[in-house]
């Protein structure tokens, strides 16, 4: 299915975007300064939070092929719950190797929007991703390397 024009972030979708990455700051900047006792759990809440968005990212590919109704494709429905799994296999390790788990599933979603997304018109929303990857995933790594 195409749409009629490429579509691009509103405004209100880059607000809450860049406004879902305070939590991989905050958290992040937690296991930095935070007490001893409080920096295992900030590293565990933000193992969880990027396993959520790792989630999100992989279910965006369920509606896209929710949307191309007569050519509902096994390959984008397999790599809608990918992530999922991803995620909750690294909620299953240490924290610091979970993190790092997580950070190169955010990247791998990126790479995989990066072809699907132009087939489905969206590619306007890359540089966002790109960017919203890139301070994700960052906090990941540096998260694990505080722990």
């Amino acid at each position: 299915m195409t749409a009629p024009h490429a579509a691009v972030p509103s405004v209100w979708a880059q607000r809450l975007g860049y406004a879902g990455l305070l939590p991989f700051v905050l958290l992040t900047l937690g296991t930095w300064v935070a007490e001893p006792g409080q920096r295992a759990f900030a590293g565990l809440a933000l193992a969880g939070y990027g396993a959520v968005i790792a989630s999100f990212l992989g279910a965006i590919h369920w509606g896209l092929v929710m949307r191309d109704a007569p050519k509902q494709s096994l390959a984008l429905l397999g790599w809608g719950v990918t992530p999922s799994l991803l995620a909750w296999v690294a909620l299953m390790l240490s924290p610091p190797a979970g993190l790092l788990l997580i950070a190169a599933v955010l990247w791998a979603c990126f790479a995989v929007d990066r072809v699907v997304y132009p087939r489905f018109q969206a590619q306007g929303w890359l540089p966002m991703r790109l960017a919203l990857t890139c301070i994700a995933s960052a906090s990941c790594v540096a998260g694990a390397a505080r722990l």
